[in-house]
């Protein structure tokens, strides 16, 4: 297929994150926001048709909804019910991959969906709370999308709250190991990384069309592992935008990375 020219950074984003779900199989994805969620659609949609996906409500999907208000005449692609009993079944079992925007990230991978500053009993800034992703995080493999990278988000020192599990072995719940811990991709508005480095260091996959190494680390608040040269990241094809703009017929993805940049600032 033929990489298009003219795409936003929020597309070029989608595209990244929907190789985070790819090579799943039949597992449940679940998508945390609108670029996540159109990410696992549109993996749903071409690389990974067994992908399995929900109308956020108790229904298991054939195809995957698209955002926003939809005509009257529509109707969903029901296949089968998934109710709440079910969809804890489906994650202990291992089979979902969760991919969300937590608000710190630290170097163990570790994340912070719950409080900022202060103490734990008085946090200065209260947030969603860890909800269900202390058990959630050691039950299945979860990716990040982080709309701003800068060093709030990738921080010095640990989470002011650890809401997730990550690669740090003084946090591991009794049991575990580091082996079962399982964050696949991090995909920023500068760059894609894993914790593939040395002792789960994390490590830049590719870097935005535009992106240098320096800025990603500059903007990172611990060391980011490079291993020789990094490849760019792959501009999304045609195909691939027809289906988001389907997908999102109201480009509620313009409005996610502040002023709706283009993909390549080279």
């Amino acid at each position: 297929m033929t990489q298009a020219n003219d795409y936003s950074l929020a597309e070029l984003c989608i595209v990244a994150a929907s190789r985070a779900f790819e090579n799943d199989g039949e597992v449940l994805a679940t998508g945390i926001g609108v670029i996540p969620r159109l990410a696992a659609s549109l993996a749903m949609k071409t690389t990974n048709p067994d992908l399995m996906m929900t109308d956020s409500e108790a229904w298991m999907l054939s195809e995957p909804n698209p955002l926003g208000k939809r005509a009257d005449a529509f109707v969903p692609a029901t296949e089968s019910w998934m109710g709440f009993s079910r969809i804890f079944d489906n994650v202990w079992s291992g089979k979902r991959h969760a991919m969300l925007g937590p608000t710190q990230i630290d170097r163990y991978g570790q994340s912070n969906t719950s409080a900022l500053g202060g103490t734990y009993e008085q946090p200065k800034v209260m947030m969603l709370g860890a909800r269900g992703f202390p058990g959630n995080s050691i039950s299945h493999p979860n990716s990040f999308f982080v709309p701003s990278h800068n060093t709030r988000v990738f921080m010095d020192g640990e989470c002011d709250f650890v809401s997730s599990i990550g690669y740090n072995p003084a946090r591991l719940p009794k049991g575990h190991s580091l082996d079962d811990v399982d964050i696949r991709l991090v995909i920023t508005d500068l760059c894609v990384m894993d914790f593939g480095g040395p002792q789960h260091q994390i490590r830049l996959v590719s870097l935005h069309p535009g992106i240098t190494v320096e800025q990603v680390q500059e903007n990172t608040g611990y060391p980011v592992h490079v291993d020789g040269d990094v490849a760019t990241t792959a501009a999304p094809t045609q195909e691939q935008l027809d289906i988001i703009a389907a997908l999102d017929p109201h480009n509620q993805r313009a409005a996610q990375i502040k002023d709706n940049p283009p993909g390549d600032r080279s």
